[in-house]
């Protein structure tokens, strides 16, 4: 059951989605995307929370627009929202405390970078797109070690 209404989350939905960043909205969704990506995923666990807001999405946004290598492909779950989507999404996440907002990168099922609230929240969005834009230089892209 979703923790706001939908009409309140829908902007900070559309924050990530004209990224080019896919929803995942069912935990089959999440399954989906995780076994059919080629190369790297990366999987955003959105949140209504202000270190989301001012912070995680901004810095999103500034990663990929700076960065020459991206993830191959990105998703979104909204934690409090789609909570199925979220649960598998950590599911995923094997071995990490749990956070929202949060972001991992993976390939082929497996998580190779997290960035959890703990890392967003003290910063600003300029110091964790920088942060996120080495973690795609460093794992995504040609020339990356598989």
């Amino acid at each position: 059951m979703a923790m706001y209404p939908e009409l309140m989350v829908i902007p900070m939905r559309e924050e990530l989605t004209r990224l080019g960043v896919q929803e995942a909205r069912s935990a089959e969704s999440v399954d989906e995307f995780v076994k059919n990506s080629q190369g790297t995923l990366m999987v955003i666990v959105n949140s209504i929370c202000g270190c989301a807001a001012g912070k995680m999405r901004p810095a999103v946004r500034m990663a990929l627009q700076q960065s020459a290598a991206k993830p191959d492909q990105s998703i979104s779950v909204f934690a409090g929202q789609d909570t199925e989507a979220t649960a598998r999404a950590r599911e995923h996440f094997a071995g990490v405390p749990s956070s929202s907002p949060s972001i991992g990168l993976m390939r082929e099922g497996k998580l190779i970078y997290f960035m959890p609230r703990s890392a967003i929240e003290s910063r600003d969005a300029a110091s964790i797109a920088a942060e996120l834009v080495s973690a795609f230089q460093q794992h995504c892209g040609a020339g990356v070690k598989q």
